[in-house]
């Protein structure tokens, strides 16, 4: 765990991310001259860092990240993680609950289909991975290097697998592993599903435009989508853009 220090000039604020929004609300919040801290997770090698004092690492559950909130003299969490970042979710709404901070979540909007896209939505990765199974043929893989272990023991079909770092865990028998970072543009995306005879495209609801280009390559090429829902999150104001998030920290610091 790494941690730069932070500001005393008051208010201090915690932002949760690794996300282009987190890095955009820092920006945002030092522009201006709110005092913050933002805090990664540590899970990607050589993250792009935000603006601003920086921690990495994890604070050990709930209970540790409302002693850590404490112990800073924390005064508002806006939590920027990822969609499907469920546990640090779960966790900061119950270590904001626990010491009496309000808590705000900056959520990018989720993907919606439309007339020409053909989705199947399920509501996580082991119905994804049944999906696949049934189906078979060449499938385009872009869940994250953590998840690609759900589909391991898939032998029916061959998986594109396309990860920032390395997979962690087993691999499926037939498979081919690209490492690159978004943002993609869609001739490159409808290039890589032409090249490798994709006819599955299986990914996760982010939303955002980072990775929407896939879905639109996907949809000409008339590719199915085995579409993973977002998990459900605890209940709190939730805003979709930056600016709306330092609105809101305006005015609850006044």
């Amino acid at each position: 765990m790494t941690e730069s220090a932070l500001p005393e000039a008051v208010p201090r604020i915690l932002i949760l991310g690794g996300t282009g929004e987190a890095r955009a609300l820092a920006s945002t919040l030092s522009e201006s001259g709110i005092a913050f801290i933002s805090s990664l997770a540590g899970r990607v090698n050589d993250p792009r860092l935000p603006v601003g004092p920086v921690r990495i690492g994890g604070f050990g559950g709930s209970d540790g990240l409302r002693d850590w909130l404490q112990s800073n003299r924390i005064q508002a969490v806006v939590d920027a993680t990822h969609p499907f970042a469920a546990s640090i979710t779960r966790n900061a709404a119950c270590a904001a609950a626990d010491a009496g901070l309000p808590l705000l979540r900056l959520r990018r909007d989720p993907w919606v289909p439309g007339v020409t896209d053909t989705w199947i939505r399920v509501p996580d990765l082991p119905s994804a991975a049944r999906e696949v199974a049934a189906r078979g043929g060449r499938v385009f893989l872009t869940t994250g290097r953590q998840d690609v272990g759900v589909f391991a023991g898939i032998d029916s079909a061959w998986f594109l697998i396309r990860v920032v770092d390395a997979p962690t865990g087993p691999l499926p028998p037939h498979h081919r592993v690209v490492r690159s970072r978004g943002p993609y543009d869609h001739a490159s995306e409808s290039r890589l599903l032409r090249d490798n005879d994709i006819d599955l495209l299986v990914t996760k609801n982010s939303g955002g435009s980072l990775t929407s280009a896939k879905l639109v390559a996907a949809a000409e090429r008339g590719i199915e989508v085995i579409m993973v829902d977002r998990p459900a999150e605890p209940d709190s104001p939730v805003v979709s853009d930056v600016g709306a998030a330092r609105d809101w920290l305006q005015a609850l610091l006044g």
